[in-house]
């Protein structure tokens, strides 16, 4: 491959050393791909055609279904385009489009899951309050934010690395172009790049994790004085879809950005990398779905009066 005439391109090298694995990785990501469109586009329609569904949470919940399709996409078409074929090659404009776009999704997707907890907490620990703190103005703020958030990241993040001098070298040692990978593609001492990656990581991973987690402290308390078996299970069943998808994501996402140089990154980055970009977009409409009863009851709805 260094010898063909890839010049100006990117060599994602991924797994190439075995193949055996690159055809069971093609037909894996193709499937998590497939559902992830289906399922992330099914949660959209009937969050946007049935009446039932008008609330915060499913406002958040189409924002979020929005981002995992074209986060995915963004990412898993040229991915089966190397695992199925001998050319392992991506355009250095097709790398930095990749980078921009994957990094501003990921970035937006963080913001969103903080946004859904703090609407958890006002539902649980403000129930009489909720409309009026969870108003429409507000729910598109706080969308608004996470947009343009994760924009201000990747123009930030991004353009840091790719502003790295690469002094020629094209070998990509990952599925597709990342912000930890890319770093190590520049010919000179990257320690500061990786430390500014570090606090980067700390500040745009952790502070949405905060947020998350003292929404969720909030609503500990007020479920713990609830002594209603009923009252319990209700509010697991508000909550534990969000704490499922949350745990998912940030518990995957936390291993490479926040140690990119450790051993456990290096040797398993990759195939973590793969989990949170194909595995966690599709699982995410599978648990919203099969742990919700208003989403379930939509889908009924929706499938009763196409067949009718």
């Amino acid at each position: 491959m260094t010898n063909s005439s890839v010049k100006g391109n990117v060599i994602l090298v991924g797994s190439s050393d075995q193949p055996h694995l690159e055809k069971i990785l093609f037909v894996a990501v193709l499937i998590s791909y497939l559902l992830t469109l289906v399922g992330n586009t099914v949660i959209t329609l009937i969050c946007s055609v049935d009446p039932k569904l008008k609330t915060p949470m499913y406002f958040f919940l189409t924002h979020l279904s929005l981002v995992d399709i074209c986060f995915t996409t963004s990412i898993v078409p040229q991915l089966l385009w190397n695992l199925k074929g001998p050319a392992k090659t991506i355009t250095f404009l097709g790398c930095v489009i990749q980078l921009y776009v994957s990094l501003a999704l990921g970035s937006t997707e963080r913001v969103l899951l903080a946004v859904m907890a703090f609407d958890r907490y006002a539902a649980v620990c403000k129930p009489l309050h909720y409309t009026a703190v969870m108003n429409p103005r507000l729910c598109q703020a706080l969308a608004g934010v996470a947009w343009l958030r994760g924009v201000g990241n990747t123009l930030i993040q991004g353009t840091v690395t790719l502003w790295l001098p690469r002094c020629g070298q094209q070998l990509l040692h990952h599925f597709f172009c990342e912000v930890p990978s890319m770093i190590k593609l520049a010919c000179v001492d990257i320690h500061d790049n990786e430390i500014q990656l570090f606090v980067a990581s700390l500040v745009l991973l952790l502070l949405p994790l905060m947020l998350i987690l003292l929404s969720y402290g909030h609503i500990a308390k007020v479920v713990i004085r609830i002594k209603s078996v009923q009252a319990w299970c209700k509010a697991l069943g508000t909550c534990g879809s969000h704490l499922i998808v949350v745990s998912l994501f940030y518990g995957t996402i936390s291993a490479v950005y926040i140690q990119p140089n450790s051993s456990y990154a290096h040797a398993h980055g990759k195939l973590i990398s793969l989990f949170y970009t194909v595995v966690t977009p599709t699982l995410n409409p599978l648990i919203y779905t099969l742990r919700n009863n208003d989403v379930k009851g939509a889908l009924q709805r929706l499938f009763h009066r196409d067949f009718t």
